[in-house]
């Protein structure tokens, strides 16, 4: 089994802003997929599949973006999983433009506060995560106001087909081939 995590703020108030990258993303899997990610348990909305012969639980934690890593974490200690290998977690970073995305097998926080709790409540830095590019913050703006903001229609375009590349990328993940898919999507993913 194999848990994906999208990462995000409830609420209609920041539906679809730069921060709730990780729930679009994962609503796109479970659409390819035919996924209904609308059960009520551990903190989060989820549902069950089947991606690439995997047995697949998606989840959108319910918690607010800061607190991710309780449900994260539950799930993760309720199905025994092991995170390096197990555990998927699509999110936002504004280190990257629009049309990126950057997959890791381990690393940071990289000053995402939700990956930062995912890792507290794992207890390691080790698991998968798909990072997709929503824009970087202008001079001297102000980082809340950006990652709770909306993308221009034109970076929203960019994002789109990263979200794509994400999806494309995580079935390849699920498939086993992670190797395979940095290799291939740890670059410009879309043309500007």
């Amino acid at each position: 089994m194999i848990l994906i995590a999208g990462l995000g703020n409830p609420g209609t108030k920041y539906e679809h802003t730069r921060h709730n990258a990780g729930f679009d993303t994962i609503d796109e899997l479970a659409a390819r997929h035919g996924i209904d990610i609308k059960k009520s348990e551990r903190k989060a909305l989820s549902g069950e599949g089947v991606i690439a012969g995997q047995k697949v639980i998606l989840i959108k934690p319910q918690t607010f973006m800061n607190l991710s890593g309780e449900s994260v974490g539950d799930f993760a200690h309720f199905y025994k999983l092991d995170p390096a290998t197990q555990v998927i977690v699509f999110s936002d970073d504004v280190a990257l433009d629009c049309g990126y995305i950057r997959i890791r097998k381990k690393g940071s926080a990289g000053g995402h506060n939700g990956l930062k709790n995912i890792i507290a409540h794992l207890g390691t830095e080790e698991f998968i995560r798909i990072r997709v590019g929503v824009g970087k913050l202008p001079p001297h703006g102000d980082m809340v106001a950006h990652v709770l903001g909306h993308l221009t229609p034109a970076d929203q375009a960019l994002f789109d087909q990263a979200k794509e590349k994400a999806c494309d990328a995580a079935e390849l993940v699920i498939a086993g081939h992670i190797d395979q898919a940095m290799n291939e999507y740890n670059r410009k993913v879309v043309s500007a």
